[in-house]
C-alpha cells in the first residue's frame, strides 16, 4: 500500500491541480484550433454555396441583359423594366449611380464584388460591355434560404464537439503518462520517509533516554559540553522524527481529545526546547497564566507548540530572544528573528516552504500547525516584518 497516505493526499491534490491546469490550457488551445478549423470550414461552405448559386444568377443576369437590350431598342414601344418573379434586379450607370431597382435594399449593393451574401439575400454583379439604357452594372438578387448555414453549423457543432471530446481524452491520457514517472518517484519517496522515520525511532529514543540519565555535574566541562551537544542533536532529530511521523500517521491515529492543561504543557515544551535555544544563546521568556485549559488531543497540541517554538529558535538570530504568552483563548510566540515580508507571509503555511535556505529543516512546521488548527477550529495568524522578527498568534 501507499507509504504515506497523508503525503499521498497532498500530492494527489497537487496532481489534480496540475492535471486541471494542463487540461484547461489544453482545452483552450484545442478550442482555438476548433474555432480556426470551424471558421475555415464555414468560409469554404459559404464559397461553395455561392459558386453553386452563381450559375443560376448568371442565367438570370443574361435574361435581364436580353430584356434591357430589347427595351433599349424598342424603348418607345415597351417602356417597361424587365421583371421576373424568380429574382430581383437593379441597374447602375458608370458612376455607380442607381438607374432603377427592384432590390430589397438598394443601399447595400457592393458593385466592387462579383457575388456575395448579405442580409439573407445573395447578389450577383455583372459588368456590361455595352451600355443599355445607360447601365454599366447589372445586379441580380435572390433570397438566401439559409439551408446551407443551418447544415454548416450543425456539422460544426456535431463534429467539433466530438473532436473536442477526443482532444480532451487524448490530453487526459497524455498528462497521466507524463505524471506517471513523478507519481512513481513520489511513491518511492513516501516509502523512504516512512521507513526512515520508523528506523529513527529506536536509536533516537535510546540516545535521548541515556543522555538524560547522565549526571553532568560530575563530569569535566569539556565532556559535559560534548554531552550537551549530543542531547541537542538528538532532540533536533527527535523533533524532525515527530513531525514526519505526524505527516505519515496523523490520518490513521484516532484523536484522543481531553481537557488538556495547556498551561502545564506549554511550560513543559519550553523546558524541552531551552537546551536548543541555549545552543544559539537565545533567551526564552514566558508569561503563562495558570489554569488555561483546552479540549484537544495532547499529541497534536504538543506538535503545534513544538513547531512554533522550533521555528522561533531556528529563524532567530544568535543571542536573540523568544517570548511566550498564554492567556485563556490565546497563545503567542514572539521572536526577534529574521522576520518575513508580505510575499513570504502569504505562503507561510505551505508545505516544504522555506524562507531561509541556510536554515535546516523541511519546511513542514507551519504546515503542521495549520493542519492541526484547521482540525480543531483554531485561528492562526502571523505578524512579521523583515529583519524585525515575527509574532504567531493561536486563538480559540
Amino acid at each position: 500500500m501507499s507509504a504515506s497516505n497523508a503525503t499521498a493526499t497532498n500530492i494527489s491534490r497537487s496532481e489534480r491541480r496540475t492535471l486541471l491546469r494542463f487540461l484547461g490550457l489544453y482545452a483552450f488551445l484545442a478550442f482555438l484550433i476548433l474555432i480556426l478549423g470551424s471558421t475555415i470550414y464555414y468560409r469554404l461552405q459559404k464559397d461553395l454555396m455561392l459558386q453553386t448559386k452563381r450559375l443560376k444568377l448568371e442565367e438570370y443576369s443574361k435574361e435581364l441583359i436580353d430584356g434591357l437590350k430589347l427595351l433599349h431598342i424598342y424603348f418607345d414601344r415597351y417602356r417597361t423594366y424587365p421583371r421576373n418573379p424568380l429574382y430581383r434586379s437593379a441597374i447602375y450607370d458608370a458612376d455607380k449611380v442607381q438607374i432603377f431597382s427592384t432590390l430589397k435594399d438598394p443601399q447595400g449593393v457592393r458593385l466592387d464584388k462579383v457575388i456575395y451574401t448579405t442580409d439573407h439575400v445573395i447578389q450577383y454583379v455583372h459588368v456590361l460591355d455595352s451600355y443599355y439604357l445607360g447601365a454599366k452594372y447589372v445586379v441580380v438578387e435572390i433570397d438566401d434560404d439559409r439551408k446551407w448555414w443551418v447544415q454548416t453549423w450543425k456539422n460544426i457543432l456535431i463534429y467539433g464537439g466530438a473532436l473536442l471530446i477526443l482532444f480532451l481524452i487524448a490530453g487526459l491520457v497524455l498528462v497521466r503518462l507524463f505524471l506517471a514517472p513523478m507519481r512513481n518517484a513520489i511513491h518511492l519517496l513516501d516509502r523512504f520517509i516512512k521507513d526512515t522515520t520508523h528506523e529513527l525511532n529506536t536509536p533516537v529514543s535510546a540516545i535521548l533516554s541515556n543522555v538524560e540519565m547522565i549526571d553532568t555535574d560530575g563530569l569535566d566541562p569539556k565532556t559535559a559540553k560534548k554531552i550537551a551537544r549530543i542531547e541537542i542533536a538528538a532532540r533536533t532529530i527527535s523533533h524532525i522524527y515527530q513531525d514526519l511521523t505526524y505527516l505519515v500517521l496523523h490520518h490513521k491515529v484516532a484523536s484522543r481529545d481531553e481537557d488538556l492543561d495547556l498551561s502545564r504543557l506549554v511550560a513543559e515544551r519550553i523546558d524541552y526546547f531551552k537546551i536548543l535555544a541555549e545552543a544559539k544563546k537565545i533567551e526564552i521568556e514566558s508569561d503563562i497564566q495558570p489554569g488555561v485549559h483546552l479540549h484537544i488531543d495532547r499529541g497534536k497540541m504538543t506538535r503545534l507548540i513544538d513547531n512554533l517554538l522550533s521555528n522561533a529558535i531556528k529563524y532567530n538570530r544568535r543571542r536573540g530572544s523568544i517570548f511566550v504568552r498564554l492567556r485563556p483563548g490565546e497563545l503567542l510566540v514572539q521572536d526577534s528573528g529574521i522576520g518575513m515580508d508580505d510575499e513570504a507571509l502569504k505562503e507561510a503555511f505551505k508545505r516544504y516552504k522555506r524562507f531561509d535556505e541556510s536554515v535546516g529543516g523541511f519546511g513542514i512546521g507551519l504546515n503542521i500547525v495549520a493542519m492541526i488548527a484547521k482540525e480543531y477550529g483554531l485561528k492562526v495568524s502571523i505578524k512579521s516584518r523583515k529583519g524585525h522578527g515575527s509574532e504567531v498568534y493561536v486563538r480559540w
